[in-house]
């Protein structure tokens, strides 16, 4: 937005997905989308108190599904300790190559809308904020054909975001709500304590909402029913391909699942980038021995994050695609502070020049290390995890590069073709 090295997604935003049947989130997906259909499914939404809603998320360890994994439970009971909370329900999904809120606006918009008005009525909120993707039609009309379909008596407000992958962030989407432009600020608290007009404010993306929508419909026990005994429940799963021409796969998982289950078998040492474009790469090899799993992913270095997991293309190079995915994230900043406005753009010119052949690793690799853990929100973090694993996943792409031989297709600039 800022820099002048803007540039499309090299992943475009999907039109149409493939959302796959699941066990829980995606069961009876056949029923439909209305508000008839899903109290048909899974029944009236009971009324259920602040203390049974903290006891239900904190037993199960719902934990956040937009790419920071942080518990629910903490969050609902920082905002119950303060007056005139507000809940958000966030659907912006900033990353293009995630269509996981997509499917369940498409597909499951009242199990979403559920959870929410569950914990709106359990800590006396009297509305729901609900932010839509600017650039997401689909999405905008799903969710204002689910909200006049409502019968809570629970007033909803939609917000709609501004095209760019920050834009979901949630200090983005505090900033919108407030009337002021659609970009991350510095904050000194977390939202749950200080959040939209000063107030604490309960956010969180839509697949989280959706979890606890499950869980106070349907209890404890039949969460449980699925995942492990550490890891309970599911969750969502985007599938995409570098290069190919089919539409992004929705899948829901159940925690514990071997990765060899949900991806189709793939070569031993063909490139994976696990968590979309803040993600890291790692090989089909290293994953395929995994289990999906947010704890041990993360301990292994290869965190979930935004649940998108993008397969390298065979006739596509993934060091040139890294380069055209940094080089986009570098123009969507939003060009507030040093380590965007200036980090950034070195970095994907840096990499862009090893593309070419005449570029620094090791300067590279200096340059990430200066503007991890530095901005006002994780955008340069997520970049430099990006070009760091691709480093060291990628160290033969990258030789081949240097002494030009990379033998995957590129255009006459080093991009991705």
């Amino acid at each position: 937005m800022t820099s002048t090295l803007a540039a499309r997604s090299p992943v475009p935003l999907p039109d149409d997905i493939t959302v796959l049947p699941g066990p829980a989130l995606l069961a009876g997906l056949t029923r439909g989308p209305s508000l008839a259909a899903h109290r048909h499914q899974f029944g009236a939404l009971p009324w259920i108190g602040l203390d049974v809603l903290q006891d239900l998320v904190g037993r199960v360890g719902v934990r956040g599904r937009g790419g920071a994994a942080f518990p629910f439970a903490t969050k609902l009971e920082t905002v119950a300790r303060r007056r005139r909370p507000v809940v958000v329900v966030n659907f912006a999904e900033g990353e293009p190559a995630s269509a996981k809120d997509m499917a369940l606006a498409l597909t499951r918009p009242h199990l979403v809308l559920d959870g929410a008005v569950a914990a709106a009525r359990a800590l006396g909120a009297r509305e729901i904020h609900v932010v839509l993707p600017g650039e997401r039609v689909r999405v905008q009309a799903a969710m204002h054909l689910a909200s006049e379909e409502r019968d809570d008596r629970m007033r909803i407000r939609v917000h709609t975001t501004t095209h760019g992958f920050v834009s979901g962030q949630s200090r983005a989407v505090i900033e919108l709500m407030s009337g002021r432009p659609n970009l991350p600020v510095t904050a000194w608290e977390p939202e749950a304590l200080s959040g939209f007009a000063g107030r604490p404010t309960l956010l969180s993306n839509a697949e989280t909402w959706a979890q606890v929508g499950l869980l106070a419909l349907g209890g404890a026990s039949s969460y449980r029913r699925l995942g492990t005994q550490v890891e309970p429940g599911s969750t969502l799963v985007t599938l995409t391909r570098t290069g190919s021409a089919t539409t992004p796969e929705v899948h829901e998982v159940a925690f514990g699942t071997p990765w060899s289950e949900v991806i189709r078998p793939l070569a031993p040492r063909t490139e994976v980038l696990v968590g979309g474009f803040h993600g890291s790469w790692t090989r089909w090899e290293t994953l395929s021995s995994m289990r999906v799993s947010p704890t041990e992913m993360l301990a292994a270095g290869i965190p979930l994050g935004a649940g998108v997991v993008h397969v390298a293309d065979a006739a596509t190079c993934p060091l040139a695609f890294t380069a055209d995915v940094a080089a986009y994230l570098a123009g969507e900043s939003a060009g507030r502070c040093g380590p965007c406005v200036n980090g950034l753009p070195a970095i994907a010119r840096e990499l862009r020049a090893v593309v070419g052949g005449h570029g620094d690793p090791a300067r590279l690799s200096r340059l990430t290390g200066l503007v991890t853990g530095r901005g006002a929100c994780a955008h340069p973090d997520g970049t430099s995890r990006l070009v760091r694993t691709a480093l060291t996943t990628l160290a033969d792409e990258v030789e081949a590069h240097l002494h030009g031989r990379c033998g995957r297709a590129l255009d006459a600039d080093g991009r991705a073709s």
